[in-house]
């Protein structure tokens, strides 16, 4: 039911979308069922009263309806998915805060980084420096801009009352734009199968007011650790019930290294290797390419089988690219 009473305008606009096609579709199909009923119960053979005609054939006049109601109502079906295609795409910065409220002028949106890993979600904060596993926050009525990648196999972001679901896919980046409009504690989670731990991939999302949302960022700068690249590699290993994890620390340019799979030493960075690839290529030097660009074996000669952990509700204090992909903010 979170679908069809959501918390964001960008929910709200897909709910809308979805009655207004289901009422314009109904105008046909009850019709249809009502005299497919209708008629049966007419002319049944025990009802020696009704009309039989076997010579009449045709009728200009229910030809007229039978035909006119349909293709008006495809029109008017194609025209809403063609306008809300456009009005909704989720690379398109909002131009409003809900139906009667435009973006202010000057306000900045909220930049949050995600990363869906096997299987946990990882958030960054750049413009405060933080990061978290399995939480993330993000205050009413303020532009969220995310930029989601993957660090594996795919995904789909999705958090019900906010907007609608969009892939998750290593070594690209796909975008979505949101907003939340009522403070309280939504679920979130991975909408496309993704392995063994796919069912626990699920984060909490808040939404806060303006107070509540700097508490949360204090909270998290001060029971947090640092996430540098040797920390990222050890959580990007296989986990199930991941606890939520704080970070108050986060080393500059991990997020693109992630994007660009890169993080481990000895790797070739994806835009490195598209560069190359504008250049006309390396030539004789590929060769030494080769082991660089095996972002898909990485696990090959160590063992990589999922941890499972005790989900916990507290902190574990131990511890652009271009519009490559994407897809509307889809409704399941």
């Amino acid at each position: 039911m979170v679908v069809m009473s959501p918390s964001g305008d960008i929910a709200a606009q897909q709910r809308d979308l979805i009655v207004i096609s289901t009422i314009l579709m109904l105008i046909i199909i009850v019709p249809v069922i009502f005299l497919t009923l209708f008629f049966a119960w007419r002319y049944r053979q025990s009802n020696s009263a009704a009309k039989y005609d076997p010579e009449w054939h045709h009728s200009t006049a229910l030809e007229v309806v039978i035909w006119t109601a349909p293709l008006l109502i495809i029109i008017a079906l194609g025209a809403i998915t063609w306008v809300n295609t456009h009005k909704l795409d989720p690379y398109r910065p909002l131009d409003r805060i809900d139906g009667a409220r435009p973006v202010e002028a000057g306000i900045k949106p909220l930049t949050v980084e995600v990363v869906a890993l096997d299987w946990k979600w990882l958030f960054f904060y750049p413009d405060y420096g933080i990061a978290t596993v399995n939480e993330m926050a993000a205050p009413v009525d303020r532009p969220i801009n995310f930029k989601i990648t993957a660090s594996s196999v795919m995904n789909s972001f999705y958090i019900p009352a906010l907007a609608g679901m969009i892939y998750a896919m290593p070594g690209m980046q796909t975008r979505l734009h949101a907003v939340i409009n009522k403070a309280g504690e939504y679920e979130g989670f991975s909408s496309n199968y993704s392995g063994e731990g796919f069912s626990h991939m699920r984060f909490q999302f808040h939404g806060l007011d303006d107070s509540g949302f700097n508490n949360w960022i204090n909270q998290v700068k001060q029971n947090g650790t640092a996430l540098n690249r040797d920390t990222y590699l050890k959580l990007e290993k296989p986990s199930i019930k991941d606890p939520v994890r704080y970070f108050g620390a986060v080393d500059d340019g991990l997020f693109e290294a992630i994007l660009n799979m890169c993080v481990r030493p000895g790797q070739m960075c994806m835009s490195d290797m598209m560069h190359i690839d504008r250049m006309g290529g390396a030539g004789v030097d590929s060769r030494e390419n080769k082991a660089k660009l095996q972002h898909d074996n990485r696990y090959s000669n160590e063992e990589a089988q999922p941890a499972a952990t005790d989900v916990q509700t507290t902190p574990n204090t131990n511890q652009e690219q271009g519009h490559d992909m994407h897809n509307m903010h889809n409704m399941p």
